[in-house]
């Protein structure tokens, strides 16, 4: 018998709307034997999860009132002890009632606190595990919906997002939980492990369908946009049309539920991971994954530019023009339409525009490490122009790239951050790409430098500072050196863009190391040849030695004062980067300004002999016409000579301390030829001494203000000489302290006492 038809005012709204839409023609009538089949079929799921429903809530009643029964009765047996222990000290006497009580407070009251405890710890844990079981029960209800929901391809997907996002509230709501219990109840750690490998399951079900969803979406929104309005004639093309702009109504809020759908998803995932590996020495880096949504915005991008990548092997600038053109093109979409959603996730530490950067450098960056590079180093000897170019690109890019981040604001001093955005940081996987890029920047330099080093007009011509470094001092350098840091420079400016302080230190190494000693090699051999030719006595000689000395100056100074740079501190763990480079420099400049004091000291020496030699003189009266020694003439003379083309030529900073060099051994030199050798000095010879050294003082004043304070043997000895009879009588025998009262500081007592018997009074 056929049923008859219900009233339609019996029917409520949404069976009506559902009957209209399914219903909606004469042909959907053919079609209603399947349609009630498919509700059929519904029904009969649907009853199938009330039953599985009435069966789990029949469990977890069982278990939570076998553990109330657990609880009572352990309340009970409390109170029987309470009621036992209340009748034990109401009989007996006063005494008897008292050491009753001190026994049950000393060991009995213990025993049943620590009962109590044991009982309230486990109703915590029975409420705690039920309410787990609950809340992953629902977990997994919402996930199974979700999935049904999928497999029936439905008209809508809004029911299919309420699921998961039902299912996702739950998992957040677990994760509390299991945050709490970790935290406060550490050693409930089974507990946590077995509901973490079951949320482990459903979020293994959970992501993969959520993804799956956003590229379907990402389908309909026609996503990726054509790459084809890029061509090699122009590098430029106007913007190209952004789908995240131009979606509208239902398609638009599908597509922000599900990128929000991703985030709370990856959210849940970064807390879960916290709290997993709390109590481990962790890398938070580890945790902060990149964005999945913005990964699966780059994905189908980075697979349809590399078809256009394959025809642009001999032209890299259309690659990285590309690369940019569609990062630049659709960055303001990530701050005004996605940005507000990873917040609303509570996403926090993530910046759209910069994981937006961060994937498409990436996938280029990929795409080098794999099909780029290989190819280059297979014939590394024809490509090395080749290659350099390249890197010129690369370097290139990152600074357009780091462009587009600081336009948020977003500061990139954090290497972790830099190697991010960065294409160079191909070189932190493959180290020995780094050290084969670094012998071709140096082959590079050296080969430039080679028709420098031929050239003898960058050694005669002097740099032209543009500004004094490290204080006003003129450097006299000579040109050459200005061209090696001039390479130098080039290299660490080219390494600045290298996303990482160990591979930049170890760039810098490698390359600009070695130029900095092969200049040191260069002005050794130049000062050995000097030497070699005439032992540093022929005036070209020694010109050309301060030439080396003032570029060796002008050199560490430069690289003293580049270290002061925080690009450089930051590499110097046990010193400043170039600390090696710029001891081996002080070492070679301090050695050859000790060679030209000795050489100018031997010249003066070697006029002097006579006049060292001719003790009687002291003994003579002075000559007429004559204020100084005649043999002492020709040593001054000498000396002024000599020192003047020094100070003509080298550097003041190194000529300071040549003299003083000088001026420390000329006076042990003529102190020991005159006052100490055995000689005696009468009122006249003490007159002709006094002139001689008034004339070799002032060879030096135009160098220092008192010159006799670095001739500090020479003055002592003619003050002494000069010394009344009567004064200089028990100078030995007054010892240290006499020679402190006469303000004697650079004599011994020996030596003293050798000076005082030199003097030879009149009557």
């Amino acid at each position: 018998m056929i049923e008859p038809l219900p009233l339609v005012s019996s029917l409520s709204p949404s069976v009506l709307s559902f009957l209209d839409t399914q219903l909606h023609t004469a042909d959907d009538l053919l079609e209603a034997s399947r349609l009630v089949s498919e509700l059929q079929n519904d029904c009969h799921l649907l009853d199938h999860s009330l039953k599985d429903l009435n069966q789990n809530l029949g469990t977890y009643l069982l278990a939570y009132s076998t553990h109330s029964d657990q609880v009572g009765l352990l309340f009970r047996d409390i109170n029987t002890k309470l009621t036992s222990f209340q009748s034990s000290i109401s009989d007996g006497d006063g005494k008897e009632k008292r050491e009753k009580s001190e026994t049950f407070l000393g060991k009995e009251l213990p025993a049943l606190a620590r009962e109590v405890a044991r009982v309230e710890a486990v109703r915590v844990y029975a409420e705690t595990a039920l309410k787990l079981d609950t809340l992953v029960g629902d977990i997994e209800d919402a996930v199974s919906s979700s999935v049904t929901k999928n497999l029936r391809k439905q008209t809508s997907s809004q029911n299919s997002e309420e699921a998961r996002f039902i299912a996702i509230n739950a998992l957040k709501l677990a994760e509390e939980v299991l945050a709490k219990v970790s935290k406060t109840r550490p050693q409930w750690s089974r507990l946590v492990s077995a509901v973490d490998h079951r949320v482990d399951r459903a979020l293994a079900i959970l992501r993969p369908q959520a993804i799956a969803d956003y590229r379907s979406l990402l389908t309909s929104l026609h996503w990726p946009p054509s790459l084809s309005t890029l061509n090699p004639s122009n590098l430029e093309p106007k913007k190209s049309t952004n789908p995240l702009f131009t979606m509208q109504g239902h398609l638009k809020q599908q597509y922000c539920d599900s990128f929000l759908a991703l985030c709370k998803l990856q959210e849940l995932q970064t807390q879960r991971k916290i709290r997993q590996l709390q109590g481990h020495n962790s890398n938070l880096d580890v945790i902060h994954q990149p964005l999945w949504a913005i990964e699966e915005l780059v994905n189908p991008i980075s697979i349809a530019s590399q078809r256009h990548f394959s025809k642009w092997g001999d032209k890299p600038e259309l690659i990285f023009a590309l690369v940019y053109k569609i990062t630049r093109d659709y960055v303001d979409s990530m701050d005004e339409l996605l940005q507000p959603l990873v917040d609303k996730a509570n996403l926090s530490g993530y910046s759209c525009r910069e994981e937006w950067i961060s994937a498409m450098v990436t996938s280029l960056s990929t795409y080098m490490a794999k099909e780029i590079f290989p190819i280059y180093i297979e014939n590394i000897t024809e490509n090395r122009i080749t290659w350099l170019h390249f890197i010129d690109l690369m370097i290139s890019f990152d600074k357009k790239i780091k462009t587009l981040v600081a336009q948020s604001g977003i500061m990139l001093e954090e290497d972790v951050n830099m190697e991010k955005v960065s294409c160079l940081s191909v070189f932190i996987d493959r180290p020995d790409w780094l050290d084969l890029w670094g012998e071709i920047e140096l082959s590079d330099a050296i080969e430039k430098l080679t028709p420098v080093l031929e050239d003898e007009k960058k050694w005669s011509t002097e740099v032209q500072e543009s500004v004094n470094i490290l204080g006003s001092e003129e450097f006299k350098s000579p040109a050459i050196s200005s061209a090696f840091l001039r390479r130098v420079s080039s290299i660490i400016e080219r390494c600045r863009s290298l996303p990482g302080v160990e591979i930049r230190t170890r760039f810098i190494r490698s390359t600009g190391a070695p130029i900095i000693h092969r200049f040191l090699e260069f002005l050794l051999l130049k000062c050995q040849e000097a030497e070699g030719l005439t032992a540093l006595t022929d005036d070209d000689a020694l010109i050309k030695v301060t030439k080396c000395i003032n570029g060796c100056r002008y050199f560490e100074s430069v690289l003293k004062e580049w270290c002061e740079e925080v690009f450089f501190l930051e590499m110097g763990s046990d010193g400043g980067i170039f600390d090696e480079e710029i001891r081996k420099l002080e070492e070679f400049r301090i050695e050859w300004v000790e060679k030209l004091s000795k050489v100018v000291f031997r010249g003066f020496d070697a006029c002097c002999r006579e006049y060292i030699k001719n003790k009687k003189q002291w003994m003579e009266k002075t000559e007429e016409g004559w204020g100084v020694s005649r043999s002492f003439i020709l040593g001054l003379d000498y000396l002024q000579a000599k020192m003047s083309i020094l100070e003509m030529n080298l550097n003041k900073m190194d000529f300071v301390g040549v003299w003083r060099q000088l001026a420390s051994a000329i006076d042990l030199f003529v102190f020991n030829g005159v006052f100490m050798n055995y000689v005696k000095f009468s009122e006249g010879g003490v007159e002709r001494l006094a002139n001689d050294l008034t004339v070799l003082f002032g060879v030096f004043k135009g160098w220092c203000l008192r010159p006799e304070g670095f001739f500090g043997k020479l003055s002592e000895g003619l003050k002494l000489l000069k010394m009344e009879d009567r004064l200089v009588r028990g100078s030995v025998e007054g010892g240290e302290r006499w020679l402190k009262q006469n303000g004697i500081r650079h004599l011994s007592v020996s030596e003293v006492e050798r000076v005082v018997k030199s003097r030879v009074y009149g009557n």
